[in-house]
């Protein structure tokens, strides 16, 4: 089969189409012949190996594992003797943490769960990271309620497009904060509000919110304290840079024994339950994943690229199967 192999750390040059081993699935595995893949800053941060940190698990000098690709949707092809649950010629989406990068990737079956029927292969390998991590957010860490008002920071990126979607069908009052080119999708995807932040500071507007969702990740903790009210919530999702990201962790841990407000770090799990939630939600018409671009297979550096230059409004999708 082909894969996009990378043998050292470095920008999306190092990705190098190869031909590679077919793998056979495992007795918990199933072979998918994948259709598509969606890319995510979390490749591209293992691909340049940044921060330093992450080598530790990935690899201190070169990458242990050279197939990136954390999303992916596609057809089972084989199983292994103790599935059960899936059978070939399944339609399934999943996050898979690596290996979705190729023609083909063997998965544990409980990491996959049934392509929603009204969406594509490039829509549904859109969903699982972005998705979980948005449902995740709202729903474990910000505790979200019918009737709250929500703020999202960064609400037209791929966590954000989800985020947005996910808050309303939970029945909270959506503002979203974006950029100029970004109002009109905000508010078609079903925003109540939108803070173009080219022209207003949501932390000085004297508005305050419930729950505060930063999938940026560039406001100080005056910032969130500011614009949450008393007994609010901030749910930080991303980092603009790793000493920021300390700096407000422990602000925020020491802000949240002392007072009411809570500012919290969120760190997603792979969880297929979760994945049902969304297949639910999204074959109901309340959430439909946001595709800025859609590149072919033997473009996926090219998209990789688009993602680290970080405007991706939505997800950007891999298309590989014929």
């Amino acid at each position: 089969m082909k894969a996009f192999v990378y043998e050292a750390y470095g920008p999306a040059s190092v990705l190098k189409l190869m031909k590679v081993q077919k793998p056979n699935p495992k007795s918990d595995e199933v072979l998918i012949k994948i259709e598509a893949n969606s890319i995510n800053p979390a490749d591209w941060r293992r691909m340049v190996g940044e921060p330093r940190f992450l080598r530790l698990s990935t690899g201190l000098f070169s990458p242990k594992d050279q197939i990136l690709g954390a999303d992916v949707a596609g057809v089972v092809e084989a199983v292994g003797e103790h599935v059960t649950r899936l059978k070939i010629g399944d339609a399934v989406f999943g996050e898979i943490s690596l290996g979705g990068f190729a023609e083909y990737v063997c998965v544990r079956e409980d990491l996959l769960e049934l392509k929603p029927n009204n969406l594509s292969f490039a829509e549904a390998t859109a969903v699982p990271l972005a998705g979980n991590t948005a449902l995740q957010a709202l729903r474990d860490k910000g505790n979200v309620q019918p009737g709250q008002t929500v703020l999202i920071n960064g609400a037209s990126g791929g966590v954000g497009t989800f985020v947005v979607q996910i808050a309303k069908a939970f029945g909270a009052h959506v503002t979203a904060v974006c950029s100029t080119r970004n109002v009109e999708l905000v508010k078609r995807i079903g925003a109540d509000e939108v803070i173009d932040y080219t022209k207003e500071d949501f932390a000085k507007n004297g508005r305050s919110y419930d729950l505060i969702l930063d999938i940026v990740g560039n406001r100080t903790l005056a910032d969130y304290k500011t614009a949450l009210n008393p007994t609010g919530t901030c749910v930080m999702i991303g980092f603009t840079t790793l000493p920021h990201m300390f700096k407000v962790m422990v602000q925020g841990s020491w802000h949240s024994r002392r007072t009411q407000q809570k500012i919290l770090i969120l760190n997603a799990e792979i969880n297929r339950e979760d994945l049902k939630v969304l297949r639910e939600l999204i074959e109901s018409g309340k959430v439909k994943p946001v595709i800025d671009k859609t590149y072919p297979f033997m473009k996926l550096p090219d998209a990789v690229d688009y993602v680290f230059d970080g405007h991706a409004r939505g997800k950007v999708v891999v298309a590989i199967g014929s």
